[in-house]
């Protein structure tokens, strides 16, 4: 990108001379063409020089990826060695033992197997990890590679590198890897239904969604987050006919729909009883999509309701997100239709307008039979808006795994209509499995009913009230204290919990479990967190004494355990890389955890602040050693963020 930039800003430069000299720099009216030509020449390179440096200056204080440049290295040697080979193997990964270095290169047994298939030659993967050696370009990163077992390369970092690599943390800051081109990422998550309650089933989309947008943000990307609720259809007219039975003066007196599940309820059994009221319904129906502005005031006077009751769920669990229903795409659903009739892709099976999609056996219904539209409709219409009018580069859909075969074949439609090329745009569905109770069946409550998310919250914050009295916090903490660690334990271990299992299995949800301070779980992170937090303050160090320490002081690794948490600090940038191609959110979670028990390991053997063992005092204060800490600590609190969590100063 930056040679690209470099190469464009020489070519202007040189096309502003050539005008120059051609006289088109304060001449007469007759050359006015040329003139205007070369201002819009120089205010491209003004732009592209500012441009320039700016990226430039964020590429700097980037966080470097070690994995991705291990790689970049390592690719050059194998191409240097082996270059009549196209598209070599190339395995870099953190060695799981020090005495394996710190990273492995595994390239050299697979590239073994190639030259035997493709080259009838019999090279040992040793001598081949050995003229892949010999063949590393010279580079700031790698002290020594050696040879081990029956060709694995095991590569040993330099001290000073990685020590450089950790001040420039502390100095700039958490920095996301560089990502290039900024592209547009479009995220559908939450996507509750309009008077319906939200439901432990909507806690996975809302909680994996939200987390998904904020990585996608920190890592530099314009993310729209939008919530696909579903407020249009047929259950409307059975929402609306019994609104006019119950409060015929709705459209001058706001209705007092208090318990919007139990009207919803109550409008569903007469629908189902009274053949009357059936037929009300669907003339209802007839009437919203005609737009009748009485029947629209009362389809946005239920809508509201609902708004107001999901957005006590997204206040408490710090959602942000765009409402964008069924309802908006309603318009260009026709359209839809036509461009697949146009193209020849529709069939007409029994009244209805049928789309086949190849590798798919179930066709899309893109119109029923008495002229209305489906969920096959909407998806198609939500696709193509998103891919050509918000241009989105990456579509993510956090949607349950129940939902597969429907998406997979939305997605096929729309590539097979020409809306977009999957080798250019990402369209990829998120999915997630179901929440299970303890019993391992669906999570329900005793009476057999689907609990209410916001039930849900509720207990999460008993109980960690229970928990933090049981540990007697509240004879410590003030009362604010107290309250800012209650919603920060219960609602960052209801996140966590969820964000800390692979997405694709489901889960048991456990409030023991979740609350447990011990083991990988918000509440011993949280916990750690604080602790590692409170090790400068008690040592009077603020934070203007951090930051001058971090730009004078070099970060000594000389100690076993030093050296495992710098290493461990500095992988962080590498686990956001992966998740950004995986879209798995627990990896984050795992290395969290795995860097509290690496930073454990490090406090307990190597002393930060040592105090006389008679009177307590402070002796000395190992300025590298807290500057570790701090370090641990900013990538904790922006793992953290990424999560939802909210950690506390006091807990």
């Amino acid at each position: 990108q930056f040679a690209f930039q470099e190469n464009e800003i020489k070519l202007l430069t040189a096309e502003i001379e050539r005008l120059k000299n051609f006289g088109c720099l304060g001449v007469s009216p007759s050359l006015e063409g040329l003139r205007d030509e070369n201002a819009k020449l120089k205010y491209r390179l003004n732009f592209l020089q500012k441009s320039f440096q700016q990226e430039r200056s964020k590429a700097a204080k980037s966080m470097i990826n070690i994995n991705s440049c291990l790689q970049e290295i390592f690719g050059a040697a194998i191409q240097a060695a082996y270059p009549e080979l196209e598209n070599p193997p190339l395995v870099v990964t953190p060695s799981q033992q020090p005495k394996f270095g710190d990273y492995q290169c595994n390239s050299a047994m697979a590239i073994s197997q190639i030259l035997l298939k493709t080259k009838e030659q019999k090279v040992s993967p040793r001598e081949i990890a050995e003229k892949i050696a010999k063949n590393i370009p010279a580079n700031e990163c790698i002290e020594k590679v050696e040879i081990a077992g029956p060709g694995f390369i095991n590569v040993h970092l330099k001290k000073d590198f990685v020590s450089k690599q950790l001040s420039s943390l502390l100095v700039n800051g958490v920095q996301p890897p560089a990502i290039g081109k900024r592209k547009k990422v479009v995220v559908d998550f939450s996507s509750p239904n309009i008077a319906k309650e939200m439901h432990v089933g909507h806690l996975r989309s809302t909680i994996i969604g939200e987390s998904m947008c904020r990585l996608f943000e920190f890592a530099g990307y314009d993310v729209l987050r939008l919530n696909h609720l579903g407020d249009w259809g047929t259950q409307f007219g059975m929402l609306i006919a019994h609104l006019q039975d119950k409060f015929p003066d709705y459209l001058t007196v706001s209705p007092p729909i208090g318990d919007l599940q139990a009207f919803y309820k109550e409008s569903k059994r007469r629908f189902d009883t009274e053949e009357e009221f059936k037929k009300r319904a669907y003339q209802c129906v007839v009437l919203l999509q005609s737009k009748n502005p009485d029947f629209i005031k009362a389809w946005e006077l239920i809508c509201d309701v609902s708004r107001k009751e999901f957005q006590k769920i997204y206040n408490c669990l710090d959602i942000t997100v765009i409402e964008r229903g069924e309802s908006f795409y309603h318009e260009m659903m026709k359209d839809i239709v036509k461009e697949f009739e146009d193209k020849g892709f529709v069939q007409v099976d029994d009244g209805r307008k049928i789309v086949f999609v190849p590798g798919f056996p179930v066709p899309l219904t893109i119109m029923k039979s008495d002229g209305g539209y489906t969920y096959d409709t909407s998806d198609l219409a939500a696709l193509k808006h998103r891919l050509c009018e918000e241009k989105g580069d990456i579509l993510i859909y956090v949607v349950d795994s129940g939902q597969s075969v429907h998406l997979q074949t939305v997605f096929a439609a729309g590539q097979m209509i020409g809306w977009y090329d999957p080798k250019v745009t990402r369209v990829a569905h998120a999915a997630f499995g179901v929440v299970l109770g303890e019993d391992k069946k669906k999570f329900k409550t005793r009476s057999g009913d689907t609990v209410r998310l916001i039930d849900l919250l509720e207990e999460g914050l008993k109980r960690a009230m229970d928990k933090l009295k049981d540990k007697e916090r509240d004879k410590v903490l003030t009362a604010e204290e107290l309250k800012a660690a209650q919603t920060s334990v219960a609602f960052g271990c209801i996140k966590y919990a969820d964000l800390s299992h692979n997405r694709l299995n489901d889960y048991v949800f456990s409030f023991d479990k979740m609350l447990d301070d011990r083991g990988n779980t918000a509440a011993y992170l949280l916990y750690a967190f604080t602790r590692i937090r409170a090790i400068a303050r008690l040592a009077n160090i603020d934070e203007q004494m951090l930051r001058k320490a971090a730009r004078e002081e070099v970060l000594i690794l000389d100690h076993e355990k030093e050296w495992k948490l710098g290493k461990c600090i500095l992988r962080f940038p590498e686990i956001l890389q992966k998740i950004l191609e995986d879209l798995l959110l627990h990896t984050l979670c795992d290395y969290l955890y795995e860097l509290a028990t690496t930073f454990t390991e490090f406090y307990d053997n190597c002393y930060c602040v040592e105090k006389d063992r008679q009177s307590g005092q402070i002796v000395k204060v190992n300025m590298w050693r807290l500057l570790l800490c701090e370090a641990t600590a900013a990538v904790m609190a922006k793992g953290f963020d990424i999560l939802g969590i909210k950690p506390v100063q006091r807990m």
